[in-house]
């Protein structure tokens, strides 16, 4: 360390606004380029390189223990890997890495056998590309045309090329402007597509004649509403085209029939400000989710001539938290939780309870796999554990008979009775009990260094799932839990609604209190604890460090989503207006103001130690803007009292989700994980 040169230090440039009569002084807001989402700025770029370079030197005594890592984390993945074929109409898909590749090959072949033809190859499409990303993927009902969409630098605009999967051969029709979602209409010739406008939002759903200029594609919808965002799907029986629109709250649904696109949408039922619906379909019959008279959803059916009369098939309950629906032709499958663990039911139109599919163990992650087909005869399965490798399984629906297919292969060897995993419940300051989801590998000695890790927003689970990369951290003495705090919809939406808003808070205290009660419980130390979240589970990272650093040995901050009151502040950021139901809008509410100021990381950071510190961005990043961890770690470093490494790592040629490729990927986890190691004094 000492040859360590000094920390880049950014300077501080007046800056100031008023909102709600309350001055906010901002010395770092020139980090953010003025001409984003373009980044050309002479001193911008200057600091960014500057703490690249810090971050390189800082780490290049510890290249040995990354590549270490990197090593055994790739050493546990089947480098020639393949998913599982299935069927779907005439040919069976599948995809598959090369021995060494980054990228998939897409492929099929007749169901009825026959020759494999290679439909994408996304080595091909990435060659010379610093980064690659495949969006979404959709072949035309007569099997001849496949569409697909590319993300080559990471801000997630992706263009729309179709290939002739007889001849091998691009049609030149291009769309840009899109997130990668999109669909074939029953005619084959036509493409419907969501548009990007200058902000970064889907406004707009189009249609697109291949063959014809993209000037002159038809409008089938536009949203009026700047925090609402369109998207497309296809109901499982293919009949309806449904054009979603709506934020974190709020939806609305309209139907297109799938093989004449062009006509006038059916609106199932006018956008309610609270209410939330999803469709399926089955002859006729709409199959609706909703959370129209309680949080954890309801299951009502309407009939497609009068799709707003709703009427209750499955009702509403505190203990199962409804998720998702699927129509099949003989029957529909209900996904959701109950006390935070998957089930999965299957139901008979004709009436009655659900079967519910029953698994091993006390913890797990299990759902519907891929399942394009609306006739079948068999349900694909996926189903994995902190302990059990992925696995995709059959259920015959007949017999009942389960066949396994695949299990996650890990080619260095991989023992589950060496590990073991618990689930335990920890009451936060409020008296409610949180769960966490444990695993470790057997002798672990108590209390031991721990990884904790979190999120808590959107509501979005962190499933208890099995990890590969987990193992280098669990085999040198680490334990890894994660903590299933409110913001998520762990344990149903109720979970969720107590964790936003002017509930956020109960977010940051559970991850707090989570962690003092893994210490009292024996598990742990003070000190002795590495936290990880990334995106809005950076903010999380930020908030608690504010808060109780003192708990924090090491921790890494991914894209972080830190400059909370100034991005909520600022409607012409990409995602801000449809965020507003998600954190509040402190441009028109002064409650909503002071309470984003009082959490927000960047705005909170006060004359402290805090822990080691390593954080990520992306340059191209439009979800976590690059100047907010930029800004974050200027700040940090102008103002904390201790002299504990803070690095700083910009991708500068990618995104939201770092690097792309299944390697790239795997080294920048192993950079966080020999970070975290150095730190803890467990870098062997």
């Amino acid at each position: 360390m000492n040859s360590l040169p000094a920390a880049p230090i950014a300077e501080r440039r007046p800056h100031s606004f008023t909102h709600h009569g309350v001055t906010i002084e901002d010395p770092y807001a020139w980090l953010r380029d003025s001409k984003y989402p373009e980044v050309t700025d002479p001193d911008v770029l200057a600091y960014l390189n500057a703490e690249n370079a810090y971050f390189e030197a800082a780490m290049a005594p510890h290249q040995p223990l990354v590549e270490t890592l990197f090593k055994e984390m790739r050493g546990r993945i089947k480098e020639a890997d393949a998913s599982v074929p299935q069927k779907d109409g005439d040919w069976l898909y599948w995809r598959a890495f090369d021995e060494g590749a980054q990228y998939r090959k897409w492929w099929r072949s007749p169901a009825v056998g026959g020759e494999a033809q290679l439909i994408l190859d996304e080595p091909a499409l990435a060659e010379g590309k610093e980064y690659f990303r495949l969006g979404g993927m959709d072949v035309s009902p007569d099997d001849r045309l496949l569409a697909f969409a590319v993300d080559d630098n990471g801000s997630e605009r992706f263009t729309i090329r179709i290939k002739d999967l007889e001849t091998g051969e691009l049609l030149p029709d291009v769309i840009e402007g899109t997130l990668g979602g999109f669909l074939f209409a029953g005619d084959g010739q036509s493409l419907l597509y969501g548009l990007v406008n200058e902000h970064w939002r889907i406004d707009v759903a189009k249609l697109h004649r291949l063959g014809a200029p993209v000037t002159e594609d038809v409008e089938l919808y536009r949203e009026a509403d700047e925090g609402f965002q369109v998207g497309l799907g296809l109901t499982q029986s293919r009949k309806w085209i449904t054009i979603h629109t709506g934020d974190h709250v709020t939806s609305e649904v309209r139907l297109l029939p799938f093989d004449n696109p062009r006509t006038e949408p059916i609106m199932v039922s006018p956008r309610r400000p609270g209410r939330e619906y999803e469709v399926e379909e089955h002859d006729g019959t709409l199959f609706i989710r909703t959370n129209d008279t309680h949080t954890n959803f309801r299951l009502v059916t309407a009939f497609v001539e009068r799709p707003g009369e709703w009427t209750e098939r499955i009702a509403p309950s505190t203990d199962f938290y409804l998720i998702d629906v699927t129509t099949f032709a003989d029957f529909f499958v209900v996904e959701g939780r109950e006390h935070g663990l998957d089930r999965i039911y299957l139901h008979d139109y004709a009436g009655g309870p659900g079967k519910q599919i029953d698994f091993p163990e006390a913890s797990y992650s299990a759902g519907l796999d891929d399942n394009p087909e609306y006739e079948v005869a068999k349900l694909r399965l996926s189903y994995e554990s902190m302990v059990t490798p992925g696995t995709v399984l059959d259920l015959d629906l007949a017999s009942g008979e389960r066949t396994i297919l695949k299990v996650q292969e890990i080619p260095s060897g991989y023992d589950p009775s060496l590990y073991a995993t618990e689930r335990l419940e920890i009451a936060v300051r409020d008296g409610t009990k949180v769960p966490v989801s444990i695993v470790y590998k057997r002798g672990f000695e108590r209390p031991g260094p721990l990884y904790l890790y979190g999120y808590g927003a959107y509501g979005l689970a962190i499933e208890p799932g099995f990890s590969t990369s987990r193992l280098s951290l669990l085999d040198r003495g680490m334990a890894f839990a994660i903590a299933h705090i409110r913001g998520g919809d762990d344990l149903g939406q109720q979970w969720y609604l107590d964790g936003k808003l002017d509930k956020r808070t109960n977010t940051f205290h559970d991850f707090i209190d989570v962690a003092r009660g893994l210490v009292e419980h024996g598990w742990t130390r003070a000190g002795r604890i590495a936290i990880a979240g990334g995106s809005a589970g950076g903010e999380l990272m930020g908030a608690v460090i504010n808060e109780a650093a003192e708990l924090w040995g090491a921790v890494a901050a991914h894209v972080p989503f830190v400059d909370v009151l100034n991005t909520m502040l600022d409607p012409t950021l990409p995602l801000t207006p449809g965020e507003w139901p998600e954190w509040g809008n402190p441009v028109e509410d002064r409650e909503a103001f002071e309470l984003i100021r009082s959490y927000s990381p960047y705005d909170n950071v006060t004359a402290q130690a805090y822990p080691p510190l390593l954080v990520t961005a992306g340059l191209n990043d439009p979800r976590v803007t690059y100047w907010e961890p930029a800004k974050w770690v200027a700040k940090l470093r102008a103002t904390k009292t201790d002299d504990n490494i803070l690095l700083m790592k910009t991708n500068m040629g990618a995104g939201h989700g770092g690097k792309s490729g299944r390697f790239e990927s795997l080294r920048e986890t192993a950079e966080e994980f020999a970070f975290i190691l150095w730190q803890l004094g467990l870098a062997k």
